[in-house]
């Protein structure tokens, strides 16, 4: 069943931990990306039309910059499904709260796909010196930070000089807000089916394939109707996906400009220092939510 069984196992796990809190009840959300009031242009990064995916949805719009760094065949894909029209009001048929939502499924139950053949799985990326990468912590023998908007985790730079290709390997992280690829079974079982996450879960990591993160929009995603069947399936009238595009391929006047905090400006800097102070031990790459402002 094309749903993404992976995930259908977890979905037990998730709610175990999710619903056996009887006292304070679930942490509150992490606040959404917040938009600049001032813009100076040497601390921002302008996300590039041909990597921002637009979903408009029955909720509102979701922005997502994909990363085809980290996962070319899938950026590939939602692009190609994206320019075919394929996803224009298609149901977020799978909504689970405290977790993700997902959708991509023509028919609407979680058996359905593209007419393309199944995508190979991008679970990890091998990261070069020349990738932008921004540090927040240095656990033992790794790294965690940022390539552009995604939070990710690498091997040190040290490893560079250990390697045959002199590259090093990393993948990313399942924040608030990352894309995901949903599959079967199988590992190399993705078509068209992904989803959004609406709250942290490391347990997906390395697991199914990370192909972007939603940039604004976070907010939309956490709207949609939670599924009301078994499993998180949406059965009585499910949010939709109403138009989905590459801003590339919006007109000029109408597409969205979006300019995220730039990870090698010192605001940054500023920014993850406060909130690693203010989280203490319990900090998390996830704790970090980069400011983001959207004209159009």
């Amino acid at each position: 069943m094309k749903i993404m069984t992976g995930l259908a196992a977890l979905a037990a796990l998730i709610a175990a931990p999710a619903m056996a809190q009887d006292v304070g009840g679930p942490p509150p959300p992490p606040p959404a990306p917040t938009a600049a009031t001032t813009v100076d242009l040497n601390e921002w990064r302008t996300v590039p039309a041909e990597n921002l995916l637009v979903i408009d949805t029955t909720r509102g719009r979701i922005l997502v910059e994909l990363t085809p760094e980290v996962a070319p065949l899938h950026v590939e894909r939602i692009k190609l499904l994206a320019r075919r029209g394929f996803y224009d009001n298609v149901p977020w048929h799978r909504v689970i709260d405290w977790f993700m939502a997902q959708t991509g499924d023509p028919l609407g139950n979680g058996e359905g796909q593209s007419p393309y053949p199944d995508l190979k799985a991008e679970f990890t990326f091998r990261r070069d010196p020349t990738m932008p990468f921004a540090p927040v912590a240095e656990p033992a023998g790794a790294r965690v930070g940022f390539f552009h908007s995604l939070p990710i985790q690498t091997q040190p730079d040290a490893a560079f000089a250990l390697t045959g290709d002199g590259k090093v390997h990393g993948w990313g992280l399942y924040c608030p807000g990352v894309a995901g690829m949903a599959r079967d079974e199988g590992n190399d079982t993705a078509n068209s089916q992904f989803f959004l996450m609406r709250q942290a879960y490391p347990a997906l990591d390395k697991r199914y394939t990370i192909w972007g993160m939603t940039v604004a929009g976070l907010e939309v995603v956490r709207s949609l109707r939670v599924g009301d069947g078994d499993n998180g399936m949406v059965t009585a009238e499910p949010d939709r996906m109403t138009r989905v595009r590459v801003a590339a391929d919006v007109a000029e006047a109408e597409r969205p400009l979006v300019r995220v905090l730039a990870t090698d400006s010192p605001r940054f800097r500023a920014m993850v220092d406060e909130t690693r102070m203010s989280r203490g031990a319990d900090f998390s790459v996830c704790d970090v939510t980069l400011p983001v402002e959207v004209t159009n």
